[in-house]
């Protein structure tokens, strides 16, 4: 599931796949703002046909966040 996390976010937000980790930080190591948080909670939707609330998008902190959230969902 974290290899299919991180080719989602490579492509959604051109980010070299080598910086994310796991335990990455989301705004602090990745540089993801609210905007590219949007953009990429759309396209996980849409990658692992799962809905993502606002407040759901609003707690994730890490990479391995977005994992739990996603496995918790499908």
């Amino acid at each position: 599931m974290f290899e299919q996390v991180k080719d989602a976010l490579v492509e959604s937000l051109n980010i070299d796949g080598e910086e994310i980790k796991l335990e990455s930080n989301l705004k602090d190591d990745l540089g993801i703002d609210s905007l590219a948080a949007v953009e990429l909670s759309l396209d996980l939707e849409t990658e692992f046909d799962v809905e993502i609330s606002d407040e759901e998008l609003a707690a994730l902190v890490t990479v391995e966040d977005i994992v739990k959230l996603i496995e918790s969902k499908q």
